[in-house]
């Protein structure tokens, strides 16, 4: 059975007492479903884990992204579905994408099927001097939607946000260095702009979250444009205050999941080039968590009416 140890700070924590190479009973999840709704950031230690166990346990929460680069072909992972976050090179060629340090966003809220959970699982992690480098740092929307001022709050109760994937893309490509080709118009049309509500109703805690990230975010639909640029502002600076704040630092065998809905996050790339980082990624979307059915199965029937 699964025990819950929360870190006692803004967010997190850790779970023992369940081997995740196994299959997952129906009571286990529904606990790692309710703790990763309180907790947001949720750290499974000690786990040995292949490609495919790793996408197993990521399909219990939702279908698996693809990447809008994808060929079709067997991914360095081994399996479709199980991606790479990495800085190690074979042949002189990166495995996997190695563009760390985005900067703050919420995956995948530039669907029109949001993103739910994002599975990692540490293989390499880098260390200097006895210290650990590339950590994800994260803050707790819940709570920032929570201390927003009262009057902003009901101004913008009914406001809605565009999400635009291109934005992240051309901030890689203009202000992070990446080497990424412009986005094909065959990609845009996979990926095109969405409209979520500023204000989201979390699926499993009921809790209201602030749902406007500054990686896909580009307009409050309601507002003048200018206006519109201002509040952005104020959102994504209020948003990252250290009274929101959590920093998860990696242990190689820690598979860690979030929740996208209820925190943002960022990558800290603070390592060289060879200082390695590999890590197994899965990103899941949101295409169950707020299913009546599936929320009936899942969470405690106070939830699911």
């Amino acid at each position: 059975m699964p025990r819950i140890a929360p870190t006692g700070q803004n967010l997190g924590a850790a779970v023992t007492g369940i081997d995740l190479s196994q299959p997952m009973s129906d009571g286990d999840f529904t606990t790692i479903v309710m703790a990763l709704g309180e907790h947001g950031v949720l750290r499974f230690p000690g786990q040995d884990l292949s490609s495919q166990a790793v996408k197993d346990f990521s399909e219990r929460f939702g279908s698996i992204q693809a990447s809008i680069r994808s060929t079709g072909e067997l991914p360095p992972s081994g399996v479709h579905g199980v991606g790479l976050l990495s800085n190690v090179k074979q042949d002189g060629k990166y495995i996997g994408s190695h563009d760390a340090g985005q900067d703050w966003h919420t995956d995948m809220s530039y669907r029109t099927t949001m993103g739910f959970v994002n599975v990692l699982y540490g293989i390499t992690i880098p260390k200097r001097d006895g210290r650990t480098l590339g950590g994800t740092e994260f803050r707790n929307t819940q709570r920032a939607y929570e201390a927003l001022p009262a009057g902003m709050r009901d101004m913008l109760r009914d406001a809605t946000v565009t999400h635009d994937f291109n934005k992240f893309w051309d901030h890689m490509r203009h202000d992070k260095g990446s080497t990424r080709p412009p986005l094909t118009d065959e990609q845009r049309a996979l990926r095109p702009p969405v409209v979520h509500p500023l204000f989201l109703t979390h699926p499993v805690t009921g809790r209201k979250v602030l749902y406007c990230n500054p990686g896909y975010a580009i307009r409050i639909n309601e507002l003048p444009e200018a206006e519109s640029a201002a509040i952005l502002d104020y959102l994504f600076a209020f948003q990252l205050r250290a009274e929101f704040a959590y920093l998860n630092v990696w242990t190689e065998r820690d598979l860690l999941i979030w929740d996208n809905i209820g925190t943002i996050h960022r990558a800290i790339a603070d390592y060289g080039p060879e200082e390695h980082r590999l890590i197994k990624r899965c990103q899941v979307m949101a295409d169950r968590i707020f299913d009546p059915g599936f929320q009936a199965q899942v969470l405690p029937p106070r939830r699911a009416a």
